[in-house]
């Protein structure tokens, strides 16, 4: 990362409630075609998340502290604040003496640009604005927000017109919340009603919905350079799995999460 930082544009994609066995059984389907052409090995790695809520995992992501590999560590970090005695700090690590990694990517001359998408991002109250205060642009609309059945293609067209507007000289650190997977989702699939409400089936739906806009997105954020991209779930969901629902709960289907990184090479 100490390599990366500096030269190439950097994108963190949270997929919002994605349950990893969702998205592990629509890559290997070939349902996801877009995204999946991207994963290393075309796969998802599976890892633990550093929350079980949003802003519990978004706290944890925006301090280094992304999603954890699912198998025994130590595992070094691509990102972490400089303290004594840490055991996941490598020689490739972008160590940063700041608070939190958006301001130290700041420091160094990024552009930090927060899109907002679940309510945690959307600035309508002293909570709701804690996480996009970390960045130097935060934009958040109600066509952003969960509520919305085109969501993420307003947040991708959003994250054009910011890309456009950028000098060709200014690096961009991005980060967008992508809230379509949460819920309600009901929407994303036809035939659903309001009345059912969601399910894994529209959950599943939501992410399809997704990787039909996303290769617009990774267009944007390669148009000027390299792009790095990071790609993951800040937890999963319960739809019913033995007897939960909903996340901000200990269970695997909300502590197991989808993990990607890889670059995106500049367009031709």
């Amino acid at each position: 990362m100490n390599a990366v930082v500096g030269r190439d544009d950097l994108l963190l994609l949270t997929l919002d409630t994605l349950r990893y066995d969702v998205a592990v059984e629509l890559a290997a389907a070939g349902r996801i075609p877009n995204l999946a052409r991207h994963l290393p090995g075309g796969v998802w790695e599976e890892r633990h998340a550093p929350g079980s809520f949003t802003f519990a995992s978004h706290q944890a992501m925006f301090a280094g502290f992304l999603p954890t590999p699912a198998s025994p560590g130590p595992h070094p970090r691509l990102f972490a604040a400089r303290f004594a005695g840490s055991e996941t700090t490598a020689g490739h690590t972008f160590v940063f003496d700041a608070p939190d990694l958006v301001s130290a990517l700041a420091g160094v001359g990024y552009r930090t640009v927060c899109i907002g998408g679940v309510g945690f991002f959307n600035k309508q109250g002293a909570l709701g604005s804690v996480l996009p205060g970390y960045f130097q642009d935060s934009h958040w609309e109600p066509e952003f927000g969960v509520a919305s059945p085109t969501s993420f293609e307003a947040q991708v067209e959003r994250v054009v017109k910011v890309v456009a507007e950028l000098p060709d000289d200014q690096r961009l650190f991005l980060f967008l919340n992508a809230g379509a997977l949460h819920q309600p989702n009901w929407f994303h699939l036809p035939g659903a009603t309001r009345e059912a409400g969601d399910s894994r089936a529209t959950h599943t739906a939501a992410l399809e919905y997704i990787d039909g806009h996303i290769g617009r997105l990774f267009a944007a954020l390669s148009s000027r350079r390299r792009c790095f991209a990071i790609v993951c779930s800040d937890h999963g969901t319960a739809y019913g799995d033995d007897g939960y629902t909903g996340h901000r709960l200990g269970h695997a289907s909300v502590w197991t999460v989808p993990y990607a990184h890889f670059f995106l090479e500049p367009s031709a």
